[in-house]
């Protein structure tokens, strides 16, 4: 019995029960999940790449990611694409992210570096005399919504998440319509 049996229940099961869990976590590695998220401001560059280096940073009793040079200690590339889907006047804008690296915070790192961190992130939110709209929640405003991965027997896995309730929340308030089209599905690979 495959590792992943004991997991695996319902129509789909036959297909995927004879996996391994090894090789789940491979092909999940190679396909990183499109995400979205709502961040302050409106970039002036409506789709981009983010190339930076990040390196960890200890402060007290907690890290975080910092933008790092080339060559420093501990510094890894990390490269992100962004697109802007849409916007809510000038103060927020919901914005489809790819990481082609996987970095620990490297979305979250980015958007703050590029000066519109995501809404109600408690790290790397730093934004002076900018406040929440009313009514919003003031949690991380960022999902993995969707995942694609190749079947070893051939054909996909695809699964979209659907927002959570204080995204859902969010959306509604600034009247986002979360079945727009998502303009950076077909980011390059790198």
């Amino acid at each position: 019995m495959a590792l992943t049996e004991a997991f695996v229940a319902g129509p789909a099961a036959p297909a995927v029960r004879d996996i391994t869990l090894g090789q789940m976590l491979e092909q999940a590695a190679r396909s990183a999940p499109d995400r979205v998220a709502l961040i302050a401001g409106v970039p002036k560059v409506q789709q981009g790449r983010i190339s930076t280096y990040l390196a960890k940073e200890e402060r007290e009793e907690e890290s975080f990611m910092r933008i790092a040079h080339h060559g420093e200690k501990g510094a890894s590339h990390a490269v992100t694409y962004y697109a802007v889907v849409e916007t809510s006047g000038p103060l927020l804008s919901w914005v489809s992210l790819k990481p082609v690296t996987g970095r620990t915070h490297q979305l979250r790192a980015h958007m703050a570096h590029i000066g519109h961190p995501i809404v109600g992130d408690p790290k790397y939110f730093s934004l002076e005399n900018w406040q929440l709209p009313g009514g919003m929640q003031n949690k991380l405003h960022l999902l993995a919504r969707r995942i694609v991965v190749p079947h070893p027997r051939g054909g996909v896995i695809d699964a979209t998440a659907p927002l959570p309730p204080h995204m859902q929340q969010s959306w509604n308030l600034l009247g986002l319509d979360a079945t727009r089209y998502d303009p950076i599905v077909d980011a390059p690979e790198e």
